[in-house]
């Protein structure tokens, strides 16, 4: 059994991609996920500081680097960005 994860959305975002991805966790309309957002933001300011938190602490599915196994020892997989001269 796969373990279930929070990530931001990549795909379906308007700020930081926090709201899309909860709402893909819980398998939910991110415009109702938005809209309680917006509730919790005028209910006080608890709705804006856990988005900000949210936003920084949650990875994007891209960000999470996957290790490949090797006989000898575990390797992560690095991106390399080159510039073009």
């Amino acid at each position: 059994m796969v373990a279930k994860r929070l990530y931001r959305s990549e795909n379906d975002r308007m700020i930081g991609g926090v709201c899309g991805g909860i709402a893909e966790y819980f398998d939910l309309d991110p415009v109702l996920i938005r809209v309680l957002a917006v509730l919790l933001l005028f209910m006080g300011s608890f709705g804006l500081w856990a988005y900000l938190v949210m936003w920084i602490i949650v990875p994007t599915k891209s960000d999470v680097v996957k290790p490949v196994k090797s006989k000898k020892k575990v390797v992560a997989k690095k991106r390399v960005i080159r510039k073009k001269k």
